[in-house]
């Protein structure tokens, strides 16, 4: 969902070192580690241990909240399969949507806003691409109210 996510300055090389890749940003900001991030492998992070301090020290709202105990473990884990479920299901509509055009190293708003884009300016017109951009629309809305919800919080 993230586009990408600030560093400081010492994190730069040594990500670069990694492979990952790291646009430099203006004085505020020294660098960004772009998303999706290269160092995921599947659901696990492969530079853990030299992860940013921004990764080391985020923890989302479902962790405090199971940690606290207000959240049973089971419980989080079916929010997890939820929003997992609810992301590919969005995927599925973008790439219906933008077909050879979607670029899934992008952050999944950025897929979602050129799918509507492509959308448009396609050629193919009709109730099936109207009805595929309203069930994308409400999915993305669906997403995003549940990752804010349930994962960041206010």
């Amino acid at each position: 969902m993230f586009a990408d996510v600030e560093l400081a300055g010492g994190e730069i090389s040594g990500l670069e070192f990694l492979g990952l890749d790291v646009e430099e940003a203006d004085d505020d900001v020294p660098g960004l580690l772009l998303r999706p991030c290269r160092a995921l492998r599947g659901k696990q992070c492969s530079i853990y241990a030299h992860r940013p301090n921004c990764c080391r020290t985020f923890e989302c709202r479902l962790l405090q909240q199971v940690e606290r105990g207000a959240v049973p473990i089971g419980q989080a884990k079916e929010i997890i399969a939820k929003t997992l479920s609810q992301i590919e299901m969005l995927k599925a509509l973008i790439r219906r949507l933008a077909g050879k055009e979607d670029d899934e190293r992008l952050p999944l708003k950025e897929r979602f806003l050129e799918a509507l884009a492509f959308s448009e300016d396609s050629s193919a017109v009709g109730s099936e691409i109207h009805e595929t951009r309203v069930h994308l629309e409400k999915a993305m809305s669906s997403v995003e109210n549940l990752i804010h919800q349930a994962f960041l919080g206010d």
